[in-house]
């Protein structure tokens, strides 16, 4: 379905990383820009292609409900809801109001935390991360782990998976969870990008260990409320005024509703947020950190999380400070995908068009034979 929906820009989750180092700041060579030919894009295009096209591919892949939000030029495009978050209930998806887990977008928000607290001078990109944490990574390589290195994907750890998500309603114990399940060290850091649930965990604990603060509070009070995202939480459980617009998450729309998922590093992928808040947090990142008189970001932050930091080669794809890059049709793009068992998202934007995407749906697709849970 994203891959209709988003077809000019063929989307891809994934970069393809090869050969040698870049430096950092360096950016890909950009591809020859294609002509645009036709009309500007307008919101009555947007919509008319979508209720034709979304529609269609809800009932074919036998999904229950997807929520999209597109912005444009510091404003928002289109915003709406297809499909069910209820199936049973016969509860129709609102941009505005339901609830998704975007899973791994919600690194944004952690990276974005600690992009803030880099630029207030209380916390050193380049420092090792046992400096900040009240438990030791194990010694390896020789090497330190820095916090760049968890922006980058490149402190070496091997990935897992036990206990990344559960159903059980028990509160996760962010900490308890980081000093037990500590991952081997497979690879020196900066020198091979190897994507890291735990890294990004990491990251928040450094947030709420810096900040002073829980995670999800610090998440509410610095980016949530400025930005007016009325309708996002990392809280696990759902706070009550909130668990009510929540959508059911689906294995597949004709199996039944499945239970709400606890995710256990939860700074790494627990967002809950609708397309509408989702739009918001888009134009801030695409307005060098501001929204309307909020600011989240300095300009000159804003523009350097949305730089490389990392490549194996100057013409691939890389990693930026915590955003990944595609590159498409001519246009560089910086995003992040998420996928818990039964939610599946895609934020992409487009710096220098101005544009945004953010597509969520509640169920895995059909051709799709096992459910993704890498967050």
């Amino acid at each position: 379905m994203l891959g209709l929906i988003l077809s000019s820009f063929a989307w891809g989750q994934v970069p393809n990383l090869p050969k040698a180092p870049a430096k950092a700041g360096a950016e890909p060579p950009q591809a020859e820009r294609l002509p645009s030919g036709g009309h500007e894009l307008t919101a009555t295009d947007v919509e008319t292609f979508l209720d034709g096209i979304v529609p269609l591919q809800l009932a074919k892949d036998d999904i229950a409900g997807a929520t999209i939000a597109i912005v444009k030029d510091g404003k928002v495009l289109f915003s709406k809801g297809y499909g069910y978050a209820d199936i049973e209930k016969k509860k129709p998806v609102s941009a505005e109001e339901t609830l998704f887990r975007p899973g791994s977008v919600s690194k944004l928000f952690t990276w974005t935390a600690v992009m803030q607290l880099f630029e207030q001078g209380k916390l050193d990109l380049d420092r090792d991360v046992n400096s900040y944490i009240d438990f030791k990574i194990p010694d390896a390589f020789g090497q330190p782990i820095s916090v760049k290195n968890l922006l980058e994907h490149t402190p070496g750890f091997e990935e897992q998976i036990k206990d990344l998500i559960r159903t059980d309603p028990e509160i996760p114990n962010l900490g308890e969870y980081l000093k037990t399940h500590i991952p081997g060290r497979i690879y020196p850091p900066s020198t091979v990008p190897a994507y890291s649930n735990y890294g990004a965990a990491l990251a928040g604990y450094i947030v709420e260990r810096v900040s002073g603060i829980p995670f999800d509070q610090y998440i509410e009070e610095n980016i949530f409320k400025p930005l007016g995202m009325t309708h996002s939480t990392f809280r696990q459980p759902l706070p009550s005024e909130l668990s009510p617009n929540m959508s059911n998450g689906y294995q597949r729309a004709s199996d039944g509703p499945k239970p709400f998922e606890m995710i256990t590093p939860f700074p790494a992928g627990s967002l809950s947020s609708t397309a509408a808040d989702m739009a918001r947090f888009m134009l801030a990142h695409l307005k060098d950190g501001q929204l309307g008189d909020a600011r989240i970001l300095r300009p000159e932050t804003a523009r350097l999380m949305h730089t490389r930091l990392f490549a194996l080669d100057p013409a691939a794809n890389g990693m930026c400070y915590g955003f990944y890059e595609e590159s498409r049709n001519g246009r560089r793009i910086i995003g992040h995908g998420g996928d818990t068992e039964f939610f599946h998202s895609d934020l992409h934007l487009i710096p220098d068009a101005g544009v945004g995407f953010f597509v969520s749906h509640n169920s895995l697709e059909r051709g799709d034979q096992l459910p993704r849970t890498m967050l």
